[in-house]
């Protein structure tokens, strides 16, 4: 039995140049089958919008394009088949040829969604919180000066983990351990797994060390009042605040999942070998 699909968002980033022809074809097909089908196109930053009585979302573009997805789908359970038009991608294992193949697939119920673990994250200020975000990669909290040494205190729950001189730390979920906390020396995780990593950026102290926490725990990072540079909190690299000396960050997991359409193409292991050149060769 073929899956209950009536309607259809498809979240183009038009600053990939194949991204309108694709969504056209798209759109042909989906409504040669009986399936309504809307196209939300952007360039740049784009708005919000209408995510309401959709059955599944195909993004057209990079990584980025599933990440705004993922934030703005994740709290109405909208699956996300992610379709990679660029050229360097980890979320987006489906490529242009094989899109309709991955849609007929799920909507036959040969392929399914899996879940992301998606990291929230509350900033307080004097107890009170002035800002909230949800994030599929990461959370960092970093200075915006360059070479610029931040002093924070981190905490699991009750306990405290210690002081961190460092160019920022990096709060990131199994999908982002591909990202940013991998090119900091941070530990790459299966994007199912049920975890997250606290990794320093540049510490200070060498003895400072990425770790893998349980999900269900709850990171605390303070900023210390004494600060020599400004210092923002940047969530999956696309939404950013200033924050102010004093500051209480708190990072867990968020009660809605993202669920990505899995290719059966490909595993994730594979994507690896060949995104990090793991050929064992001289070329590795």
């Amino acid at each position: 039995m073929k899956r209950d699909i009536r309607r259809v968002l498809v979240i183009a980033n038009y600053q990939k140049p194949t991204a309108p022809a694709v969504a056209e074809e798209i759109t042909a097909y989906l409504e040669s089958i009986a399936i309504e089908c809307v196209v939300f196109g952007f360039c740049g930053k784009p708005e919000r919008p209408p995510v309401n009585n959709f059955d599944l979302a195909i993004s057209l573009g990079g990584d980025g394009t599933v990440l705004y997805a993922s934030r703005i789908l994740s709290s109405h359970s909208i699956p996300i088949l992610p379709v990679n038009l660029g050229d360097f991608g980890f979320i987006t294992e489906v490529t242009r040829e094989e899109w309709r193949e991955a849609f007929d697939r799920y909507h036959n119920r040969e392929i399914d969604a899996g879940e992301r673990l998606l990291l929230h994250a509350t900033v307080y200020r004097a107890e009170e919180a002035v800002g909230r975000f949800v994030g599929l990669n990461d959370v960092v909290i970093s200075a915006t000066g360059i070479s610029k040494i931040i002093r924070l205190d981190a905490s699991l729950g009750n306990t405290t983990l210690g002081r961190y001189r460092a160019d920022g730390i990096i709060v990131a979920s199994p999908t982002g351990s591909t990202a940013y906390s991998a090119a900091a020396g941070g530990p790459i995780l299966h994007p199912e797994l049920e975890a997250m990593i606290i990794n320093p950026i540049c510490p200070f102290t060498l003895s400072h060390r990425p770790i893998v926490v349980p999900a269900d725990d709850v990171i605390e990072i303070k900023l210390e009042p004494d600060q020599r540079t400004d210092v923002i909190i940047t969530v999956d690299g696309q939404t950013s605040i200033p924050l102010m000396p004093g500051d209480r960050v708190e990072i867990r997991r968020n009660p809605e999942k993202a669920h990505i359409v899995r290719s059966d193409k490909r595993t994730f292991y594979e994507v690896l070998r060949s995104k990090l050149n793991w050929s064992g060769g001289p070329d590795a």
